[in-house]
């Protein structure tokens, strides 16, 4: 039983401290757009796979980067509408 809830103080600290880890309460919504924000933001973070996308689409490195940084304001589409 210590084990268990051992256990359970180590995935809440987790998602105290990592806004990406989710809760109980995550909607599907909120964990693809984390997933597609850490995405983006890899990618921008790293300037050989940046330049390796910019090859592949066919434009400006900084374009790409800018175009990236920017999807990352909703990069799945508007939230959905909440029903009370």
């Amino acid at each position: 039983m210590a084990d268990k809830l051992r256990a359970q103080q180590q995935l809440e600290a987790l998602q105290a401290r990592y806004v990406g880890t989710g809760h109980p309460d995550t909607t599907k919504f909120e964990w693809t757009s984390n997933i597609q924000r850490d995405s983006y933001a890899s990618y921008v973070g790293h300037p050989p796979l940046l330049s390796y996308m910019a090859v592949g689409m066919g434009e400006c490195r900084e374009k790409v980067r800018a175009k990236f940084i920017e999807s990352m304001i909703q990069p799945v589409g508007k939230p959905p509408e909440v029903q009370e």
